[in-house]
């Protein structure tokens, strides 16, 4: 039976996106759904609410999001669109939202659309709410047994894992080139530090970016999309398996945050308006100043970075206002920590912005081992950031961790 999915959206049916999203869910075993609703309903809805927007479609949005939590249309899942050129959409988005997480126990999604929607990164939320659904006893999993391997193929690190009885024995970690060539590479060094050859391992699980491609070259027990799996990785490292946590992953190309609860994540976004947000535009800005990342990351700790000003929205202008500013004569280490504010800042405007941060946050993915990024973090969302061990793992432990039901 197919995952009934409730979309609660404005403008997605003029602007040409709505096939997309149909698609999507279909591919994932889900069932667009859109909540029936009268005209009483509305008003009734934007007073609960405590919003009345200008936009009739956006009133029909909230009506839509009253509707599910009363009890007058039922789903599995809410899936919340805007436009994002709508500043109006925003925060109609935003308060939706927080209705329904407050008043109901299904996991929502929300998504600010574009002409020129992205379709793999629409596949991969789609993906996610099914998998909280239908795989709910898979997430709740606490511990880890048996010999799994967990692959996590990323748009520029692959990683791999080796876990035995909760205990991680082997990592892997290479640049991402040929998808497959990369993976065989990096679970070949966590075989290898494991004192394990692949015919040992009792189960597989794979996430990221190539996924697919990897779960049938490697007949994967587990292929899952990385927002589930990275979610669940932190906590398990983390130690918060009850409660609420926040995850922040700075990846190579994209950013995600998630809110999760009992280990199970509730609602994420994903995205960011260029790579100036991610942490390419920190690798790229530690070559330009002739440091290593691991470099960069110490001297941005010394750095301040209200002395220069970077807009790194664009990473293309980023890169411009990095070089000009050390042309004319900045200290290496204020260029540095005014980077990692940058990035800092954007995730908090573009993710943070659209969920309701939890104690603890967890900051995870490649970028958190940059020194300067976690003190940018902190002192941007003004509460304290933690790293927990193997964080630039986290994909693939998660993978790991997830692969062992299937033993």
């Amino acid at each position: 039976m197919a995952v009934r999915i409730a979309q609660l959206s404005c403008g997605t049916e003029y602007s040409g996106v709505q096939d997309e999203i149909n698609k999507a869910a279909e591919r994932v075993g889900g069932e667009i759904v859109f909540p029936e609703i009268d005209v009483e309903l509305i008003e009734e809805a934007c007073d609960e609410i405590g919003y009345h927007p200008r936009s009739a479609n956006l009133r029909v949005l909230l009506a839509r999001a009253y509707a599910l939590a009363n009890g007058y249309a039922d789903a599995d899942a809410a899936f919340i669109l805007t436009c994002f050129r709508c500043a109006e959409g925003a925060l109609v988005r935003n308060e939706a939202r927080r209705y329904l997480q407050q008043n109901t126990d299904i996991p929502v999604v929300t998504y600010s659309f574009t002409e020129d929607l992205d379709a793999g990164e629409l596949l991969t939320r789609m993906e996610a709410l099914v998998t909280i659904v239908e795989r709910r006893g898979l997430l709740a999993r606490k511990k880890q047994e048996g010999l799994t391997l967990g692959i996590d193929s990323g748009s520029t690190t692959t990683k791999a894992v080796v876990m035995e009885d909760d205990e991680v024995i082997g990592t892997g970690w290479v640049r991402t080139t040929k998808v497959i060539e990369s993976a065989e590479k990096a679970v070949n060094e966590a075989l290898e530090e494991a004192g394990y050859s692949l015919d040992d391992i009792q189960a597989i699980g794979v996430t990221g970016y190539g996924r697919f491609t990897l779960g049938e070259h490697f007949d994967a027990d587990l292929v899952q999309e990385e927002l589930t799996v990275n979610s669940k990785g932190t906590v398990y490292l983390g130690d918060k398996q009850e409660g609420g946590a926040t995850v922040i992953d700075v990846g190579g190309m994209d950013n995600k945050a998630i809110t999760v609860w009992d280990g199970i994540p509730d609602n994420f976004t994903m995205g960011g308006i260029c790579a100036g947000a991610s942490g390419r535009f920190l690798e790229v800005a530690a070559d330009r100043i002739g440091v290593d990342i691991e470099e960069f990351g110490k001297i941005a700790l010394e750095g301040d970075p209200e002395k220069v000003r970077l807009d790194s929205y664009c990473i293309v202008f980023g890169i411009q206002d990095l070089v000009t500013a050390l042309a004319e004569g900045a200290d290496p280490k204020d260029v540095a920590a005014a980077a990692c504010y940058s990035v800092a800042e954007q995730v908090y405007e573009q993710q943070l912005q659209e969920i309701d941060i939890r104690e603890p946050v967890f900051f995870v993915g490649g970028s958190s081992l940059i020194d300067g990024m976690v003190k940018a973090l902190q002192d941007v969302i003004g509460v304290e950031v933690k790293v927990p061990p193997y964080s630039q793992f986290i994909g693939a432990v998660g993978a790991a961790l997830l692969a062992s039901n299937f033993i």
